[in-house]
């Protein structure tokens, strides 16, 4: 059975029961005229004190306590704005010509630089390794999956089946009437071959279309089937090359274009975190989804970055990547936050 805890009465009613009773007394009486005060942990006098204290404290301390607060939050500033000086830019890294190219999918010119791979189209010596096609001065890819090449080669056919035919007999043909023909001929050619550049040209193209343009141009630039020819891998440790050499098997050959490598997904994923920081920064402030997507490319492309400086640090591969993208320190350390 649960015991019974009796209940305390108040002091004025155990007072009125005592004085019913006869049982006045003088420290009875003291008691019932008390007044009734709620309980608190804080007495009435340390409250008092308090707020005396706090109103008669001294303004010239008081001012040197702000100063002394404000001097610590702008020198967090100062070393903050410094830290992200020397990291760099998170999302967007140093702006390069390649990568300010993501947003028109078209290569602009850019001036040589003595230090970096050969910009000449073809080169003079046969032993020069070929140039990086980062470094390329004419648009290769055009629009609705077309090439360079491919749209010569379909204008130079058209041209060739439209092209009038000339009489084999002479003793009846009008010269006049042939060069007549001939110049409508070219001027047609003319016309038409400037209606098909404008319509394949990529600065008529919508963005998925220049998306999928880069992402093309970033496996022609930085797939290993095209670096191997002018960028040496990283040495091996002694003792990879012996069990390299023991285990003596053949390369295998490449079956088509290299899509997999750190190199090729790092530069499409920087591609794409152009395109979203773009939209981000500009009417689409307060885009969530978009904002998320973000964040989550710029930790997919950390990580990457995180095992290729693991495995490339000193490279050719590594030096060529950061160069061409402009990726800073900041890009693979710390943490990345993207600001609302």
């Amino acid at each position: 059975m649960v015991p019974r805890i009796t209940s305390c009465l108040p002091v004025r009613l155990s007072i009125a029961s005592n004085s019913s009773h006869g049982l006045k007394s003088n420290h009875l009486d003291l008691a019932a005229n008390l007044p009734f005060r709620p309980f608190s942990s804080t007495s009435i006098a340390a409250a008092i004190a308090k707020k005396q204290r706090y109103r008669y404290r001294d303004p010239y301390a008081e001012k040197q306590a702000r100063a002394r607060r404000l001097a610590n939050i702008s020198r967090q500033e100062v070393i903050r704005e410094k830290r992200a000086e020397e990291l760099g830019d998170p999302i967007r890294g140093i702006t390069t010509p390649f990568v300010e190219s993501f947003d028109t999918a078209i290569p602009q010119p850019i001036e040589p630089d003595p230090g970096a791979i050969s910009t000449k189209t073809t080169p003079e010596d046969p032993t020069v390794p070929p140039p990086s096609p980062a470094n390329a001065l004419q648009e290769e890819h055009l629009n609705h999956f077309l090439t360079n090449t491919e749209l010569k080669a379909s204008l130079e056919y058209s041209r060739m089946l439209t092209e009038p035919l000339i009489s084999d007999e002479r003793a009846t043909a009008d010269p006049q009437s042939e060069a007549d023909a001939a110049r409508q001929h070219r001027d047609r050619d003319k016309v038409a071959r400037e209606a098909v550049s404008r319509i394949t040209s990529l600065a008529n193209s919508n963005s998925r279309q220049r998306t999928l343009t880069n992402v093309q141009r970033c496996i022609d630039t930085f797939g290993r089937h095209n670096t191997d020819q002018y960028l040496k891998p990283k040495p091996k440790a002694p003792r990879a090359q012996q069990l390299a050499r023991a285990a003596a098997q053949e390369p295998v050959a490449r079956a088509g274009p290299d899509t997999g490598s750190s190199e090729v997904q790092i530069a499409i994923l920087t591609a794409k975190i152009r395109v979203l920081a773009n939209e981000y920064e500009g009417v689409s402030r307060n885009d969530k989804v978009n904002k998320r997507n973000l964040r989550l490319l710029l930790h997919r492309r950390q990580k990457l970055l995180q095992y290729m400086q693991r495995r490339e640090r000193g490279g050719e591969r590594w030096q060529n990547l950061i160069r061409t993208l402009g990726l800073t320190e900041a890009t693979w350390k710390g943490q990345i936050a993207v600001e609302s």
